[in-house]
């Protein structure tokens, strides 16, 4: 079971090799965000938080199926 802190490599993909560490696990959708894997440039409309709105990059999900974790 992949848990939030846990260091994991990737197994398949365009990151396949990379490693990181999980900083959020969806456990419903069987997925997980590892920090500085998969970022994605998101589109946001001005609001009252960003009255300019502009292109930020984020970390996207990965199913764990693709994760493997580190042993320590």
């Amino acid at each position: 079971m992949i848990k939030k802190g846990d260091k994991v490599s990737i197994l398949s993909g365009n990151f396949k090799g990379n490693k990181g560490i999980v900083l959020k696990v969806f456990s419903k959708k069987e997925k997980a965000i590892i920090h500085g894997i998969n970022i994605v440039k998101k589109h946001v409309k001005p609001s009252a938080k960003k009255p300019k709105g502009g292109i930020i990059e984020k970390e996207a999900p990965i199913h764990i199926s693709n994760l493997k974790k580190e042993k320590l």
